[in-house]
């Protein structure tokens, strides 16, 4: 029988899962720090005794838990080591320990860092599993690092895991003061899923895909984004003129844009591929620009039923800014 692990239940993404295993009648124990209805053990992954109570009976595990880059301006560097690469590591030597089937991690294509923005006048930058990453902050250099780890353990202790490179999926407004102030916030997800977003019921997809489909690969790692409608050739054009190559490519949105009083960005830094993901996991995500304009014309809103149920969470209890719950 198969029972699934997730931790960070109480988040965007672990409840996501907990809810689709639990409509799918699937077995799944949830794992936070923070109590809620979608988690069954409270407690720290980076504490054994609690990861191994949670890990009892299970087949595999969907490894969410972390702290976010919203935490990096209120939290210290430690708190960062001792949760998403301490943790990490408690987590994924226990689940070797109870032979699980398959450990899932999910990180972050900010983990790329400052390898996602080119140097002045050089094109948008085509950003595959084959770029090296280049740290930017204590988010990404604990994500890193985690991921490093995982290659590690499934190498020296035959766990099959995959790490999964997410975009961005939060609902929550953008961080940067100025792109709020100049986009509407629907604009700017919109926007967003030509090049660096994805909807969360298809990351929810890409970790059951990958749970399934990681004994047969050993380790990988993939990008999980929405499919973009750029090819390597628009990158130039990208760097100088994103509308122009928008308008040529999508016509008919354009009118879209104009009574909905929208904006395309000027210019676009990178764009996220997720041509392996699609290839090996067998992924194939639903919702991309075409898809969540459509949705926008019918009920104004870019997101999945699944994202509309989960909703904002926020990720501090007391006010930092934008990110406050």
């Amino acid at each position: 029988m198969e029972r699934y692990l997730v931790t960070g239940s109480s988040g965007h993404l672990g409840e996501a899962l907990v809810r689709t295993l639990r409509a799918r009648e699937l077995d799944v124990v949830g794992l936070d720090v923070i109590e809620s209805p979608f988690t069954t053990v409270v407690g720290s992954i980076a504490d054994p005794e609690v990861v191994r109570r949670a890990m009892d009976g299970v087949t595999h595990v969907l490894h969410t838990a972390t702290l976010h880059k919203p935490h990096v301006g209120s939290h210290a560097r430690q708190e960062f080591v001792d949760t998403n690469v301490s943790g990490t590591l408690t987590l994924l030597e226990e689940a070797a320990a109870a032979g699980v089937g398959s450990v899932v991690f999910t990180s972050s294509t900010s983990a790329f860092g400052r390898a996602l923005t080119p140097g002045a006048g050089q094109p948008a930058a085509w950003i595959t599993e084959d770029v090296r990453p280049v740290v930017r902050n204590i988010y990404g250099a604990t994500k890193i690092a985690a991921e490093e780890l995982c290659e590690l353990l499934a190498r020296d202790l035959g766990i099959p895991v995959v790490v999964l490179r997410t975009s961005r999926f939060f609902p929550e407004r953008d961080d940067r003061d100025d792109v709020r102030a100049a986009y509407d916030d629907t604009n700017l997800k919109v926007n967003e899923f030509l090049y660096r977003r994805v909807d969360l019921a298809d990351v929810v997809d890409a970790h059951l895909l990958a749970a399934a489909r990681a004994p047969g690969l050993g380790f990988a790692r993939y990008i999980i984004s929405a499919t973009t409608p750029f090819t390597s050739t628009d990158l130039p054009e990208l760097a100088v003129d994103a509308p122009a190559v928008v308008a040529r490519l999508f016509p008919e949105i354009a009118e879209d844009y104009r009574r909905w009083g929208w904006r395309m960005f000027p210019t676009l830094d990178r764009v996220y591929v997720n041509d392996l993901a699609r290839r090996d996991l067998g992924w194939a995500p639903a919702y991309d620009f075409r898809a969540v304009v459509e949705l926008v014309r019918a009920n104004g809103k870019p997101r999945s039923p699944l994202a509309a149920t989960v909703g904002a969470k926020g990720y501090h209890a007391t006010p930092t800014g934008v990110y406050t719950a």
